[in-house]
Parts: C-alpha cells; structure tokens; sequence
C-alpha cells in the first residue's frame, strides 16, 4: 500500500543514518597521527602492496571527526600530548586507539623529560603494537585484531 510495495526488488529505502552506521559496522575510518619514523611505515601500509582496501580502509581521513580509528605512531612530545588528547576528544564514539611502535608506547629510546613515556598516560590504548618500526604486517594484524 506504502512506497514500500511499488519499489523493485534490489532497492533499499533507509534513512541516511542508519546506512553511516552500517557502514561504520562494516569497516573502520582510520585517522593516522604520523609523528616521527613509525609514520613512513603507517603510510606504506595504505599503499597498494598491502592493499587495506579490502578491510574497507582505502584512505586516512584528515580530520578526526570523520574516524573511528585513530593509529598513533612515533613519539609524543609534551607539548604535542594536549593536542593528542584534543583529537581523540573530537572523535566520535565509538572509537579506537592504536599505539604503534616503542616510541608511542614507552617513550622508546627516547627516556627524557621532553618525550611521554606512552601515549597511554593521556588518552586510552586500545592496541598495541610493538617494533621499532614496526612492519606495516604487524599494523594490519592489530588492525584486523581489533
């Protein structure tokens, strides 16, 4: 009797929110904070060889109020952990935190007044992936464990 009755087959009405959210179910939107070396290994792993399209990961997304994910990778200073934690507060929820190599988790070789002993001290972790870098092998295995 509705609209309902007079669409063919193969066609969907829905509400623009509910097809965000489906999508959202179906994959993660990944915001990658590149700070230091570990972000070379970041990038390459959304390049083709690796191919994180397949998770339905094509592209990191420039701002953090379009991700669910975020990959923190390289060290964070003390002047940098207020704007971490300002970006993870813009995220909407629900969302995700990768630490990715030693510098982002421990503070790495980098044990001194200026670097934060993990990024873990500001905001929560959720993964954690070892490696100084780590392979972007490892990033897609934390990613797909996640």
């Amino acid at each position: 009797m509705g609209l309902e009755d007079k669409i063919p087959d193969g066609i969907i009405l829905t509400t623009l929110e509910k097809m965000v959210n489906w999508s959202r179910k179906s994959s993660m939107w990944p915001f990658g904070f590149g700070l230091a070396c570990c972000a070379i290994e970041m990038m390459s792993t959304f390049m083709a060889h690796f191919d994180l399209a397949r998770f339905g990961m094509e592209v990191l997304r420039p701002s953090p109020r379009q991700a669910d994910l975020m990959i923190v990778s390289g060290r964070v200073s003390n002047k940098m952990a207020p704007v971490v934690k300002r970006l993870y507060e813009q995220m909407p929820n629900p969302k995700w935190v990768i630490s990715m190599g030693a510098c982002a988790s421990t503070g790495g070789v980098f044990n001194n007044y200026a670097i934060l002993q993990g990024v873990d001290k500001i905001i929560p972790v959720d993964m954690y992936i070892p490696g100084c870098p780590p392979r972007p092998q490892q990033l897609i295995d934390g990613i797909v464990k996640l």
